[in-house]
């Protein structure tokens, strides 16, 4: 039976950590011989590897279950055989896609139970507000409203936690239009108590920037952020926080977690904000914490009753229900599992109470001892760029292009970077033959063409072209061929890099 928010809400500011291991345990168990009784797929699986489910009975028995990914999971089996009962058509479901690095997109059901759990999610941000009001507050969803889960998922998640009728909720859905969030930011914006803003990071900014220039009041309308897509600096939230005149980060801006695969899957609370930010400042914590990651990760927490992580060799597996279930399933992302109590040990090993941090910095009352996620870099080698995932083999085959023979080897690496005023945008460095010289008309043919190569196998960054061309167009770096800070000679290649921590160009 599906707790009520308020239950829900109650249980995680009273549970204490061992007992939400113990929840993620049973829960994650639980759906396991589920899945393997009634979805055909995953009884085919199992059986393929040997796997008698009822011979898994303990959590370490489970730890033996194989991985499930795309490539030897969902592309290996009809959709409806990944359903529970080997069928979908006859339930009521919502299908959003994802873009692959085929090019080819995965249509993913999804319960409506995936909305009501993101929208507990939701409620928790909206009760935290520094403003201290549940007064009528003005939602901008400006993500994107198409085939991709985010906007979709995002307005539904809304809607029940106004009909929930905490906090009276008025909605505007302009998806990925920047003029006209602006318009209403001018217009609504000054009418509500206060106003949410939710989006991709880059696009938040650029929309921030652009509001700004034109004279929109922020400071009279409260406003709050809501991030979606992608991972981001701590420096990078300071920034668009005085953008928008929001004085505490830790309550006013949450980074949601979340994927076309199953919904909403962990966010950013004040408390994962507060601790990564001093972990940011400690090298030796936040190794202790994280490991050696090029990037700071994002740190999340996320509730067993609805999924699971675990990590598995550096792979982030999850579990979790939907009409689609996904059982010890990597989705494409490292990073690692914390619980509570092992976060706060961390950081007293260190020097730092954790709770007296979080009481200093008036959030005691928003703590709950559910597990933590920290996500780093993609392990599928791409990057992301204003909420689009952009994979190497689309620009690869731009620069194999038989018009480039004889000026590019085809090696190149793709950076996301920010500049100093926080711009995000796609560097990608080129190698050049041996014989060859950057000129002009190379650099705007091949920068051309990688544009058409994306556009017509990525319909993310196709959106994205269409509503912000320059924004997203590559920066091309052309380099002497076997330059050693890209193309050494005698080493893999490396096609994806990340931008080093704390560097800004």
């Amino acid at each position: 039976m599906q707790l009520t928010y308020s239950d829900l809400s109650d249980l995680h500011h009273k549970r204490q950590s061992a007992e939400w291991v113990a929840v993620s345990h049973e829960r994650t168990l639980s759906l396991f011989h589920d899945a393997a009784e009634r979805v055909p797929a995953y009884k085919d699986f199992l059986a393929h590897r040997n796997i008698d489910h009822r011979s898994i009975i303990t959590w370490e028995d489970f730890k033996r279950v194989p991985l499930v990914d795309k490539n030897n999971y969902l592309r290996a089996f009809p959709l409806p055989a990944l359903c529970f009962d080997g069928a979908f058509k006859e339930k009521a479901l919502v299908f959003t896609a994802t873009s692959g690095s085929t090019g080819e997109p995965f249509y993913f059901p999804r319960f409506t139970e995936l909305d009501w759990q993101y929208s507990t999610l939701l409620e928790e941000f909206l009760a935290a507000s520094s403003y201290g009001r549940r007064g009528p507050t003005l939602v901008i969803v400006g993500l994107g409203m198409g085939v991709w889960i985010g906007g979709l998922i995002t307005y539904r998640a809304f809607e029940i936690v106004s009909q929930r009728g905490n906090f009276p909720l008025s909605i505007l859905t302009p998806g990925s239009n920047k003029h006209e969030i602006i318009f209403a930011l001018q217009k609504l914006g000054p009418h509500f108590e206060q106003v949410v803003l939710v989006g991709y990071p880059p696009f938040v900014k650029d929309t921030l920037d652009e509001a700004v220039r034109v004279g929109v009041p922020f400071h009279k309308m409260h406003l709050r952020l809501l991030f979606a897509a992608e991972a981001f600096t701590d420096t990078f939230r300071r920034y668009i926080a005085e953008r928008a005149g929001i004085r505490n980060v830790y309550r006013d801006t949450k980074n949601i977690y979340g994927s076309a695969d199953i919904g909403a899957m962990a966010a950013e609370t004040p408390a994962s904000i507060l601790l990564r930010e001093l972990a940011q400042s400690d090298e030796h914590l936040r190794i202790a914490l994280f490991g050696n990651a090029e990037k700071l990760p994002t740190l999340a927490q996320f509730d067993p009753s609805y999924i699971n992580f675990e990590s598995v060799d550096g792979t982030i597996a999850l579990t979790g229900t939907n009409a689609l279930p996904l059982v010890r399933y990597a989705i494409g992302d490292s990073g690692g599992v914390r619980t509570w109590d092992e976060v706060v040990e961390i950081f007293s090993s260190h020097g730092v109470d954790v709770g007296r941090e979080l009481a200093a910095a008036g959030l005691g009352d928003t703590v709950s001892k559910i597990p933590f996620v920290y996500v780093t870099e993609r392990q599928d080698f791409s990057v992301k760029l204003c909420g689009a995932t952009l994979f190497p083999e689309h620009v690869r085959m731009a620069l194999e292009d038989p018009s480039f023979v004889g000026f590019l080897t085809g090696k190149f690496t793709m950076i996301t970077r920010h500049d100093a005023e926080q711009n995000q945008y796609l560097e990608v460095n080129v190698e050049l033959t041996s014989d060859a010289k950057e000129n002009p008309d190379l650099s705007a043919k091949v920068e051309e063409m990688i544009i058409k190569k994306l556009v017509s196998h990525n319909s993310e960054y196709a959106y994205l072209q269409g509503l912000m061309a320059e924004r997203v167009r590559p920066r091309l770096i052309f380099w002497p061929h076997n330059d050693p800070r890209h193309f050494g000679p005698g080493t893999k290649q490396k096609w994806v890099k990340s931008e080093p921590k704390g560097t800004v160009t």
